[in-house]
C-alpha cells in the first residue's frame, strides 16, 4: 500500500444521494474551526468500506430513510489536531455543547480523545440515519460527538425511540459488515478492513 496515495474513493461516487455533512471540514465539531487535513468535505473510504456504506443506504430507500455521514477517513494529523486541542486546557468554548458533563482533562483517560484512529486506516464511519424526504435526522438521543455515557449504544437513559433507533442503525450497519463501537452510537468499522495495520496521513480533497 503507497501511504501518500491510497486507493480511497469518494463514497458520492458509489450514492450519489447519499448526504455527506463533514463536520471536521468546518467549525461545527467539537474543537470549533476546521481541522488540519481536512481540506474539503469529501467522505472518502477504502473501495470496500464505500461499498458497504452504499448498500446500507441503498437498503434503507424502501423504509424511505437514508445514510448521513459525519466523518469518513480521518488523516493522522487530523487525529493530532484533536489531541492538541485537548491538552491545551484552556479552551473550553464547546463544553457546554460537547462535553458539559465530563472534565476536558479528562478526555484521553475517558476514551474520548485518542492518539490513534481507526479511522485514519480508511474503513471506519461516522454515520446517522434521515428521513429520506426531508432530510431530517431521526432521534438517536444524542447529538453526534457528544463525549458522555448517555451516547453510548447500550446507554437506557434515552428515550426508547431512540433507543430502537439506534439498535435499527447498529442493525443495518451489521447486516453489510460493520461492526459498531460500544462507546459511541454512530461509529461503524468495516470488519474485514483492507488496511487494518496501515494509518494512513493524505489530506481530504
Amino acid at each position: 500500500v503507497d501511504a501518500r496515495n491510497p486507493e480511497f474513493v469518494d463514497v458520492r461516487t458509489l450514492a450519489p444521494d447519499i448526504i455527506v455533512e463533514m463536520r471536521y471540514a468546518g467549525a461545527d465539531n467539537f474543537v470549533g474551526r476546521p481541522i488540519a487535513g481536512y481540506d474539503a468535505p469529501v467522505c472518502l473510504l477504502t473501495r470496500d468500506a464505500a461499498a458497504a456504506l452504499a448498500a446500507v443506504h441503498e437498503g434503507m430507500r424502501a423504509s424511505g430513510r437514508a445514510i448521513k455521514v459525519f466523518d469518513c477517513y480521518r488523516p493522522t494529523r487530523a487525529v493530532a489536531d484533536f489531541a492538541a486541542w485537548a491538552r491545551d486546557l484552556g479552551d473550553q468554548r464547546t463544553k457546554a455543547e460537547y462535553y458539559p458533563n465530563v472534565d476536558k482533562a479528562q478526555l484521553f483517560e475517558l476514551g474520548y480523545i485518542a492518539e490513534r484512529s481507526g479511522h485514519s486506516r480508511g474503513s471506519t464511519v461516522d454515520v446517522t440515519i434521515v428521513d429520506r424526504a426531508s432530510g431530517a435526522e431521526i432521534d438517536m438521543g444524542t447529538p453526534y460527538d457528544l463525549f458522555d455515557p448517555r451516547s453510548w449504544p447500550s446507554d437506557q437513559s434515552v428515550s426508547a425511540d431512540a433507543q430502537a433507533n439506534r439498535r435499527a442503525l447498529a442493525q443495518a450497519m451489521r447486516t453489510y459488515g460493520f461492526t459498531p463501537l460500544q462507546e459511541e452510537w454512530w461509529h461503524f468499522t468495516l470488519e474485514n478492513e483492507p488496511h487494518p495495520r496501515t494509518f494512513f496521513d493524505v489530506p481530504v480533497r
